[in-house]
């Protein structure tokens, strides 16, 4: 319990400093007057003053604030934020004085520095990792519907084969390996330990899709061995743990974390008796895998199981050392994607595709870090980048209280040539207010619903 509260205190604090560290540093920058920065809600734990700026420390940790000139008494600053502030107010430097460029940019800084910052720790992993290669692994399977014409040979590959060279050059990692098949000539000679004789497989000119076809179809061997589970989901309430190596599934042999995918994705709503080994230990599991319904290529609805757990990926790789321009690439693409990929989730969730029971709260960022901690320093780096970017995502839905719904004020300012009326801004941030309340009250309802036994 005390190392899960380490890790969420590890997790938030960061993301919240950062995020106010934005607004407070831009707002100085345009001449707008701080009169509080707190890390945290309601009344103060610490306060301290320095310069015409209050520094708080406050008893409810869910988030922060920077309370400036003019945006003193707006929405629901009063309790809580702790109340007015004791330094006295500069008229000539409120917020609404300033430009409305200025306050575009204050308003904005927060959400460009959490992006910032999660493109600062994926660069610096890679920067100073390096880039993490698949180390080639066996094979351990190839999916012969999907191959391409000229490539069928693949086919005879078996689980365990191992390749060790394309075109008599040697290959060290996965992605090597994939290189050869998309950049190589049309024709590869594939060599594979065990076997006199190479595979031979053609390409035919010009077409990359076939190339990327061919290596989709090739999976390595990666072990059944679980890293995270997602509280409340079939793995957690049947007891699967971090660690946990799947070996049989109702008395089958499982060879690789594919093979026990396939077998939890066909026994949607049926008992499935996984063994284990823990420890050194071997344990039998009943999980019953949730129903998910997803729409195929063909546009049929197909139901498949699911049970809440992820692969670790901590298996064997290769660390490739690369320059500064590489890392900032590779920082930049990985933000990117991150935003997205959550921006899709969210629109998910809007448009009714995603249950409402997905959304998480507090209880469930804890669980979640607390796993996550227990990987390593690189895993938890890697989660806190992911959680800033989805920190400045979710800040920028158009919900008054958010800074999403604070541009947009100002959007409809520059388009009216004029502010909106304080009486209208207090009673959507109100409104907004009150939306938020309802989405934290659903995700902590759905925290405790996980908690609970079923």
């Amino acid at each position: 319990m005390l190392l899960t509260l380490a890790a969420l205190a590890i997790v938030l604090g960061p993301l919240i400093f950062v995020h106010e560290l934005g607004h407070f540093l831009v707002a100085k920058a345009v001449g707008i007057q701080v009169l509080r920065f707190s890390l945290g809600f309601g009344r103060p734990l610490l306060s301290w003053k320095r310069g015409e700026t209050e520094y708080w420390i406050s008893w409810i940790p869910l988030g922060g604030y920077v309370k400036m000139a003019g945006l003193e008494d707006e929405g629901v600053a009063g309790d809580l934020e702790g109340g007015k502030s004791a330094v006295p107010v500069d008229p000539a430097r409120a917020f609404d004085r300033k430009p409305l460029w200025a306050r575009m940019a204050v308003i904005l800084a927060g959400v460009t520095m959490n992006l910032v910052f999660a493109f600062l720790i994926y660069a610096g992993l890679t920067l100073t990792l390096g880039e993490p290669r698949l180390a080639l692994l066996p094979v351990d399977s190839v999916t012969a519907g999907e191959l391409p014409p000229g490539v069928e040979a693949l086919a005879t590959l078996r689980h365990g084969d191992q390749i060790v060279r394309v075109n008599g050059d040697s290959v060290a990692t996965w992605g090597e390996l994939q290189r050869h098949f998309l950049e190589g000539p049309d024709s590869l000679r594939i060599e594979v330990a065990s076997r006199p004789e190479p595979i031979v497989v053609r390409f035919a000119p010009g077409n990359t899709e076939l190339r990327i076809q061919a290596v989709r179809a090739l999976r390595p061997v990666l072990p059944a061995k679980i890293a995270i589970v997602i509280p409340g989901l079939p793995a957690a309430r049947a007891g699967l743990r971090l660690g946990d190596v799947v070996i049989r599934a109702d008395g089958d042999t499982v060879r690789s974390w594919d093979e026990m995918v396939r077998r939890i994705r066909g026994s949607p709503g049926q008992a499935l008796v996984l063994e284990v080994v823990r420890g050194d230990s071997t344990v039998r599991i009943t999980v019953v895998p949730d129903v998910e319904t997803q729409t195929d290529s063909a546009g049929r609805k197909v139901s498949r199981g699911v049970i809440g757990a992820q692969a670790d990926d901590r298996v064997p790789t290769v660390r490739v050392p690369v320059g500064v321009g590489r890392a900032v690439v590779g920082g930049a693409q990985q933000t990117i994607f991150q935003v997205a990929a959550i921006t899709v989730s969210v629109k998910r969730l809007v448009l009714g595709q995603s249950s409402p029971r997905e959304l998480g709260g507090p209880i469930l960022i804890a669980q979640m870090s607390g796993q996550i901690i227990r990987l390593g320093l690189e895993k938890l780096l890697m989660f806190i980048g992911f959680f800033s970017v989805s920190l400045a995502v979710l800040n920028m839905l158009p919900i008054p209280v958010l800074d999403g719904g604070q541009a947009v004020f100002l959007v409809a300012e520059a388009i009216l040539r004029r502010p909106l009326s304080l009486q209208l801004r207090l009673r959507l941030t109100q409104v907004g207010f009150l939306v938020i309340l309802g989405i934290m009250a659903l995700a902590l309802v759905n925290d405790v619903l996980r908690i609970l036994p079923r």
